[in-house]
């Protein structure tokens, strides 16, 4: 029993190629209020979009030791990229530690939503090359249609905090038009990338009040906590404590992370490490 409560009162584990994943962050403490969480920004080395899959897959897996290392009960990938490509991996390497991906939940949630039976997804490169959304969201549910588009500028839109205005209007609409006036246009849109909700107002004015916006931060909280439940490793009481790392820039990390973390961060509450 003291072993077990132990890992309740251990910290969960949270990374990302850098700040975008503080939306999945700030979605967990709102979901789970008792817990403590370590979040892992690899800032000197994203963004893991435009990488090879070979490379995301290392650097997720020195990111996730870094967070093991810290006596972690779980691991949340908040990154798109890194879970479209290194889940399995990870979860190999660490056998006896529940991994969560943020591509699961997005995938069910779009699946579930959509009425036409077509799904836009868009995010980085990486992801987009790779074919994870597509092949989730179709095993979920055979004959849906999938289409897909590279988003790269609204991840440095969003890392510059240029998340509305002209710029960021224009670029929404060149990127999103084409997949929405169309007649059999998708009536859902997958946001598969943790950058992308900051740009929630200029992609809803590209795309229309009828399209569905699945933002995958909101899933992934939702099917942490079942996991946590279903483990009985749910903290039970208290106030979640916050332990954040970067591996470069802790002012730029929390310039620009606290537009993504919905809250004021201090430069000096962040640790760097070196992976």
């Amino acid at each position: 029993m003291p072993e077990a409560a132990s890992r309740r009162d251990a910290p969960i584990g949270v990374f990302d190629s850098g700040v975008g994943g503080l939306t999945v962050l700030r979605a967990l403490r709102a979901a789970l209020p008792a817990e403590d969480f370590v979040y892992l920004g690899d800032t000197a080395r994203l963004p893991y979009g435009s990488k090879s899959a070979q490379t995301v897959c290392r650097y997720s897996l020195q990111a996730a030791e870094v967070l093991v290392q810290r006596g972690v009960k779980m691991l949340v990938v908040a990154c798109n990229t890194a879970s479209s490509v290194a889940l399995d991996a990870l979860r190999e390497r660490h056998a006896r530690l529940p991994v969560v991906g943020v591509l699961e939940p997005g995938a069910a949630a779009a699946a579930a939503a959509t009425q036409n039976g077509a799904v836009a997804v868009i995010a980085t490169e990486g992801t987009v090359r790779g074919g994870a959304y597509p092949r989730a969201i179709e095993s979920l549910r055979p004959g849906l249609r999938v289409v897909q588009r590279a988003c790269p500028l609204f991840v440095a839109l969003a890392e510059e905090g240029w998340t509305d205005g002209p710029v960021a209007e224009a670029v929404a609409r060149r990127y999103l038009e084409p997949l929405f006036s169309v007649p059999d246009a998708p009536d859902t849109l997958l946001l598969g990338c943790t950058h992308f909700p900051a740009l929630m107002a200029p992609i809803r004015r590209a795309v229309g009040d009828r399209v569905m916006l699945v933002d995958s931060a909101a899933t992934t909280a939702r099917a942490t906590a079942e996991g946590l439940a279903t483990l009985r490793l749910a903290k039970e009481a208290g106030i979640g404590r916050l332990r954040l790392l970067a591996t470069d820039g802790p002012e730029r990390f929390a310039r620009v992370g606290a537009l993504f973390a919905g809250e004021s961060v201090a430069a000096e509450d962040v640790e760097l490490v070196d992976l």
